[in-house]
């Protein structure tokens, strides 16, 4: 790869960042801005959550779908339909006349993140040579820590000048710039697999495929069991106010972006070490937290550390999973991101019913009890299944990527498959 191809291909890898951090900002806008969306087209606030329930099952469904639909499509074709979709989604949300036409516009956007996170995320590998995979992969999936730091102070500011509705034109504009980029720095990418139905199916009989979804399965469970209750949890038992609040929330998304980064580094070395480990910290954080409530600068020393290795989570199961498919990353992916949606549902569920039956220190100490047990399902099984993942700087080229910013990495399995 000559340096102004691999320079392309960087920028390319900069484009696709940028359409991910619009769709996780577009997905976390509204959450902060409930009350007002109820009031304004008068609903009540348990109906108005159902645009954030209602985005993520759309997810769940759309990753399959839209990864064997466009199984044949160029891979810069689909990835820019899917930006347009998130514009149109932002548009037509911003001036919805009632909560139904939010709501659709809501189930657009879900179809857009389902399909971008198969498809866009796997991304990083066919823009950059081989050594510099897992790198690239890292810049795109930190739009997820990026656009949560940025969501909830954006709400609030947009709260507090304007209509609600100001948070879609914020997130149909900077899709718009999205856009173009992609358009200008993308190259054809083509695609490599035909992916059916069935594909996603055999995967399932892939024993490092299934120790990867059980492995993301627990981990979103876990972190969404606590954190969805982080601010309450902040508000009750460490008895801080609204600005504290911000504050913390804005310091764990910074640790966030740092261990999203790290990653790129400790995954290199070893995937299913660095998930092991970071599941082990973060329950060590999470059952920390209630029992050092009376201390503010603990809590907040806590959040750092979880912040950290909850950066790293996503990008290591997302890893594992590219390498455990068969067929290229993406029918792992959709697989990962249908499993990344359900399990965001169950945590906050199960965080729910914890909260209400024993309070808010009992789903702090189930979701560490949660992080803990999968831990030791991936050391188990995955030591079992195979000796190690093989890293990204050792893994082999595929023929039909032999040249170009287009190249696809194939790990191959280490254990039979």
């Amino acid at each position: 790869m000559t340096s102004s191809t691999e320079r392309r291909g960087w920028l390319g890898v900069l484009s696709v960042a940028l359409g991910s951090f619009v769709l996780v900002l577009s997905e976390f806008l509204p959450i902060g801005l409930l009350p007002a969306i109820a009031s304004g087209l008068h609903v009540g606030i348990g109906t108005a959550g159902l645009m954030v329930v209602g985005t993520g099952l759309t997810g769940a469904i759309a990753a399959p779908v839209v990864t064997v639909a466009t199984s044949r499509v160029d891979r810069r074709v689909v990835l820019v339909a899917l930006t347009i979709l998130l514009v149109l989604a932002d548009a037509l949300a911003a001036l919805a006349p009632t909560f139904g036409v939010l709501l659709i516009a809501r189930m657009l956007l879900g179809v857009g993140i389902g399909g971008f996170w198969a498809i866009g995320a796997g991304m990083g590998a066919r823009l950059v040579k081989p050594s510099a995979a897992i790198r690239a992969t890292s810049f795109i999936t930190a739009g997820i820590s990026v656009a949560t730091v940025v969501s909830l102070p954006l709400g609030a500011f947009v709260s507090s000048l304007a209509s609600w509705r100001l948070a879609f034109v914020i997130g149909g504009v900077l899709g718009l710039v999205a856009l173009v980029l992609q358009l200008i720095l993308l190259p054809s990418i083509p695609a490599i697999h035909r992916v059916r139905f069935a594909t996603l199916g055999g995967l399932l009989r892939i024993p490092r495929a299934r120790v990867g979804l059980i492995a993301t399965a627990f981990v979103f469970v876990a972190q969404f069991a606590a954190y969805t209750y982080v601010a309450p949890y902040l508000k009750q038992l460490v008895g801080v106010g609204p600005d504290t609040i911000t504050l913390a929330l804005l310091v764990f998304g910074i640790a966030g972006i740092v261990g999203n980064f790290a990653a790129g580094l400790t995954l290199s070395r070893s995937v299913i070490g660095t998930l092991g480990a970071a599941k082990f910290v973060l329950a060590g954080a999470v059952v920390l937290l209630p029992l050092l409530a009376h201390s503010v600068p603990g809590v907040f020393a806590l959040l750092v550390v979880w912040g950290l290795v909850w950066g790293a989570l996503p990008l290591g199961t997302q890893t594992w999973m590219a390498a455990a498919s068969p067929n290229g990353a993406e029918s792992g992916l959709a697989l990962f991101v249908t499993t990344i949606q359900l399990a965001i549902a169950a945590g906050s569920i199960v965080g729910g019913l914890a909260v209400s039956s024993f309070g808010l220190a009992a789903d702090f100490w189930l979701s560490g009890g949660i992080a803990v047990l999968g831990a030791v399902v991936l050391i188990g099984l995955g030591l079992r299944r195979s000796n190690a993942l093989v890293p990204a700087t050792n893994a082999a080229v595929t023929p039909a990527a032999a040249s170009g910013p287009t190249a696809a990495i194939e790990v191959p399995c280490a254990a039979p498959c």
